[in-house]
C-alpha cells in the first residue's frame, strides 16, 4: 500500500524566491528526518508565497499509513507555522 499526502502551503512571510526555498527546504528536511518519508516539492511555480509538497510512504498496513500521514500533517502544520507559513489544504490518497 502507498500513501500520498499533498500539502498546500501559503508562505506569507516570503518576499522572494529565496525566502520560499528556505521555508520549503526546512520543512522537507525536518519531515524526512523525523518520519523517514519521501518529500518533494510538486508545484515549483514562480510564486513566492505558494508551494505544494508531496509526502509518500509505503507499508503493508493501511492503518499504519493513515496514522503516519496524520502525524506528518500535524508536524508539518507546526513547522510551517513556526516558519511564517500556513498549511492551507491537505489530502491523502491511498494506492
Amino acid at each position: 500500500m502507498i500513501a500520498f499526502l499533498t500539502l498546500e502551503l501559503s508562505i506569507e512571510a516570503a518576499h522572494s524566491l529565496k525566502d520560499k526555498r528556505q521555508v520549503v527546504r526546512s520543512l522537507k528536511d525536518r519531515l524526512r528526518a523525523h518520519f523517514n518519508v519521501a518529500v518533494a516539492e510538486l508545484d515549483s511555480t514562480g510564486l513566492w508565497n505558494r508551494a505544494t509538497l508531496g509526502v509518500v510512504s509505503l507499508s503493508d498496513s493501511r492503518a499504519y499509513l493513515d496514522g503516519l500521514m496524520k502525524n506528518v500533517e500535524r508536524q508539518a502544520t507546526r513547522i510551517a507555522n513556526n516558519s511564517g507559513a500556513e498549511v492551507t489544504d491537505s489530502f491523502v490518497e491511498f494506492v
